[in-house]
């Protein structure tokens, strides 16, 4: 049996247009496999690059605070191809006191087809102890300026 993306909600279209964050990326070919299209891997070096890009445009880094990865899936959907061009997209679908949870997209960019989706939840910790700490204001308000309402636990 394979796994359901069911974060993927009510519909694709609906659930797509809730990210305000995307960037691209070509397929590189060392990303491709003996079948040569993109391995499963590189995927999560793609939601990786969406994911610190996302954090820079909140001035994550010019913080006190860091964010390590707790999980993280993804969901396979459509084939990517070297030298394709992707969009990726990342955006907070949940915040919470310690940690927030994100989703990510990649469209093929010249037809939009689905490749993968994602979701993931990060911990956010203090640089000097390493250990989680509460996310800052500045962070939180941030995120739920970009995202455009009020994220509740």
């Amino acid at each position: 049996m394979v796994a359901r993306a069911t974060y993927i909600a009510p519909t694709l279209n609906e659930w797509l247009q809730k990210f305000n964050f995307k960037i691209e990326s070509k397929v590189r070919y060392s990303e491709t496999d003996m079948s040569g299209h993109v391995n499963n891997t590189s995927y999560f070096v793609y939601f990786e690059q969406a994911r610190v890009e996302y954090l820079d445009s909140l001035g994550f880094f010019n913080s006190t605070v860091n964010a390590v990865t707790a999980d993280l899936s993804c969901h396979y959907h459509n084939e990517a191809f070297f030298p394709d061009t992707l969009q990726m997209g990342v955006r907070v679908a949940k915040i919470g006191n310690k940690s927030f949870d994100l989703e990510y997209y990649i469209l093929s960019s010249h037809d939009e087809k689905l490749i993968a989706t994602g979701q993931g939840t990060l911990v956010v910790i203090d640089l000097e102890t390493k250990q989680s700490t509460t996310i800052p204001k500045d962070i939180r308000d941030a995120i739920i300026a970009k995202e455009g309402l009020e994220l509740i636990n």
